[in-house]
């Protein structure tokens, strides 16, 4: 038996409690509660594999590859439960892996100061791409996720995020006026729509395209411990769109 199937050889606890949290107009966030059969099982099972840095996409920590058929029931899932609701359908892609933010403030990169948008590369405007977490850690002050929209234009805003990606630490700070950190509500870029907090075992699917964040108010908390950090279970579902 896998360590992270229950007893009965299941993944998904069959009675979640689901919920809806509206963040924007025609956008909202779906929570669904006691997502996992024996997430404790899952934990242990990423506390045995080695971890590496993100790379590609700036992440502030380090991730591991979920076992090969996690990926497989979480697509499924997403498929018979998320996908439709979030105005997609047919899934092209899923990426799934376990993740752990685990950089102090005064190391990240500018890009790893703001809010972001999940895009796994530039896909056609018919695509869509859905995100989902999943908290596996108890630690409520590790922090959830907030959702946010910009203050800017979108050109202003791109123009922003490149800006990000290629400046310095110092050059970034007197353009903008912002401080290494990690971000922790509105600014005078971003204003924040939704906050949802983080519960073990809570599993969210929102539309990757939205403006979010972790909420790490309490940086001195992170660890590279699986166990004790704030470990994540997190897929990307690259889909096209439902027919208006």
């Amino acid at each position: 038996m896998d360590s992270w199937l229950n007893g009965a050889g299941q993944f998904f606890n069959p009675a979640p409690r689901v919920s809806f949290v509206p963040i924007a107009p025609g956008e909202f966030c779906i929570v669904v509660d006691e997502a996992l059969a024996n997430p404790e099982g899952l934990v242990d099972w990423a506390a045995t594999r080695p971890f590496r840095p993100a790379e590609g996409f700036p992440y502030p920590g380090v991730i591991a590859d979920a076992p090969a058929p996690v990926s497989v029931l979480i697509g499924d899932y997403f498929a018979e439960h998320a996908r439709g609701r979030l105005g997609a359908r047919r899934t092209l892609s899923t990426t799934v892996r376990l993740s752990l933010v685990t950089l102090s403030p005064r190391e990240l990169r500018p890009v790893q100061w703001q809010c972001h948008r999940d895009r796994l590369g530039r896909e056609p405007r018919d695509l869509r791409l859905a995100a989902m977490v999943t908290y596996l850690f108890r630690d409520g002050e590790l922090g959830g996720t907030s959702f946010y929209r910009s203050r800017l234009s979108e050109a202003e805003t791109e123009h922003m995020i490149q800006d990000a990606g290629r400046m310095s630490t110092a050059e970034f700070s007197v353009r903008y006026g912002l401080e290494a950190g990690y971000l922790g509500g509105s600014n005078r870029y971003f204003e924040r729509l939704a906050r949802i907090p983080a519960a073990w075992n809570r599993m969210l699917f929102y539309n990757g395209d939205l403006f979010h964040s972790g909420d790490i108010t309490a940086p001195a908390r992170l660890s590279g411990d699986p166990r004790t950090g704030r470990l994540t279970l997190n897929g990307f579902f690259t889909c096209r769109p439902a027919a208006h």
